[in-house]
């Protein structure tokens, strides 16, 4: 009989899960989706005008792309600093990893507005998506282990 090693069998359904949020990504990468901020300026122009000087897609790239990573990475370090660890390691993980996360989010955001190169913007588009339903699945186990007292596995 073989011993279940989570490192290298991990459950079927946190296996389906990460696959259904790849091929989700992928796909959106493969059928030529653009970045919101994309589609909005794409949108905007449809009908000859450009978008107005508060939309969303003029303001997003208003800061350059060194200003936006900076941000990120003050951001990331301030909130990961600020994380409480309380001494158990799936909450202290947790904790830690959602604003982790947040900056990998906010990164992979300002490469998709900045970046020309297919393969980073794929992966930043995978970064978007992979990991914002990572903080959801970490907010979830600290919820529960706020309600029940010890995280759940």
């Amino acid at each position: 009989m073989r011993s279940h090693d989570p490192f290298t069998a991990p459950h079927r359904c946190h296996r389906t899960t990460g696959c259904a949020w790849l091929v989700v990504a992928l796909s959106l990468v493969a059928f030529g989706a653009k970045a919101p901020e994309e589609q909005h300026a794409q949108h905007a122009m449809a009908d000859g005008h450009p978008a107005a000087p508060d939309s969303p897609a003029l303001l997003s790239t208003a800061e350059p792309f060194a200003t936006l990573m900076g941000e990120a990475m003050v951001s990331m370090d301030d909130a990961m600093k600020g994380a409480p660890m309380i001494g158990d390691p799936d909450h202290d993980f947790a904790a830690m990893m959602i604003p982790h996360h947040r900056g990998a989010i906010d990164m992979a955001k300002a490469e998709l507005l900045y970046g020309r190169n297919p393969v980073l913007r794929r992966l930043a588009q995978e970064i978007v998506v992979t990991q914002t339903s990572e903080i959801t699945v970490m907010q979830r186990e600290l919820g529960q282990q706020r309600t029940s007292g010890a995280m759940q596995h």
